[in-house]
């Protein structure tokens, strides 16, 4: 037998919105089942982190996030951690998506390490929706 074809099985929660829409997307795009769907997702995280885990050196970039602006505390956390990377930060635009959701676009600049870190800060507090990094090489 394969390593793809052990299968494991596992159980996971989500609210029903998000489960809602991942049903809408894999009838689109014509899976056959939520766990072609799911695996299909969970290759494509794998890439994008080791794609991520390349990111290295002095980088020009951009961190892409959607929160709910109404999660407790979020806010407060967000403006703390981006206080902690402001060596690296150039500039942020603020926009509200709805009354509960916002989206920000944050500049950067300086070693890829830092910013993955930051976009990795940033991506794992509750209530950040979607956090998408984007870097380039900076040549002198």
């Amino acid at each position: 037998m394969t390593i793809d074809s052990e299968l494991s099985r596992i159980g996971i929660s989500l609210p029903k919105h998000l489960l809602d829409k991942f049903d809408e997307i894999i009838n689109y795009r014509g899976y056959s089942s939520r766990s072609e769907g799911i695996r299909d997702a969970i290759r494509s995280y794998i890439q994008y982190y080791k794609w991520m885990a390349d990111v290295k050196g002095d980088r020009q970039g951009v961190i892409t996030m959607i929160y709910d602006h109404d999660q407790r505390g979020l806010l407060v956390v967000l403006t703390d951690i981006q206080h902690e990377f402001k060596a690296i930060i150039q500039a942020s635009l603020h926009s509200h998506v709805s009354e509960s959701r916002c989206l920000e676009v944050i500049l950067l600049r300086g070693d890829g390490t830092q910013l993955k870190a930051l976009a990795e800060r940033l991506m794992s507090q509750k209530g950040v929706e979607s956090v998408k990094l984007t870097t380039i090489g900076v040549e002198d």
